[in-house]
């Protein structure tokens, strides 16, 4: 487990998110510079580094920052996350496809992670797999909101008259339990 970073390096760490959610990425980078250099590739400050070259569209250098999260932090689904995201925007859709496929059962109550997926299959063309992603994503997290976030999501445009209709599975990933005395294999 890493641990949390020390004073004053979370109050830059703090400052420069803060600076980052008010759309100032050069003092939220001047934020990140004073870090220790002990801490400047612990996991929290490598995800407010993704933050900072996503926003600016940087989309390489995002790939870089995520892949050592997920490197120092495999069990945290954020650095897969960003990692697919950032070759999803260079338009590598089939590389984030590939890889979230592997880890996405890694983390069973992750429904951005189904849902991104959904985004991507449905890019490649997959609108079968793309549904049923979604409608994981949809059961796992808040019903309504996911919904509501697909029917606006460029990326499941194609789906759109599907997805005003769904009905979300409610065990998405789970058999449904045997009846008594049958026995499953």
């Amino acid at each position: 487990m890493i641990g949390p970073l020390d004073s004053p390096d979370s109050f830059h760490l703090s400052a420069a998110e803060g600076w980052l959610e008010l759309g100032n990425h050069h003092e939220a980078l001047a934020e990140l510079g004073h870090i220790a250099p002990k801490y400047r590739k612990h996991p929290l400050v490598l995800c407010a580094r993704w933050q900072l070259y996503a926003k600016a569209s940087q989309w390489e250098k995002a790939i870089e920052v995520a892949q050592a999260i997920a490197t120092m932090a495999p069990d945290a689904a954020i650095g897969w996350i960003h990692w697919a995201y950032s070759l999803h925007e260079l338009k590598r859709t089939q590389e984030a496809r590939a890889v979230l496929l592997p880890v996405v059962n890694l983390f069973p109550t992750e429904y951005t992670l189904r849902y991104n997926l959904a985004c991507y299959e449905c890019q490649l063309g997959d609108f079968g797999a793309a549904l049923d992603w979604l409608q994981k994503a949809i059961a796992m997290g808040n019903n309504e909101d996911v919904r509501q976030m697909a029917l606006a999501d460029p990326d499941l445009q194609p789906l759109r008259d599907k997805i005003s209709g769904f009905e979300p599975k409610l065990q998405p990933e789970s058999p449904p339990e045997p009846e008594q005395g049958v026995s499953r294999h």
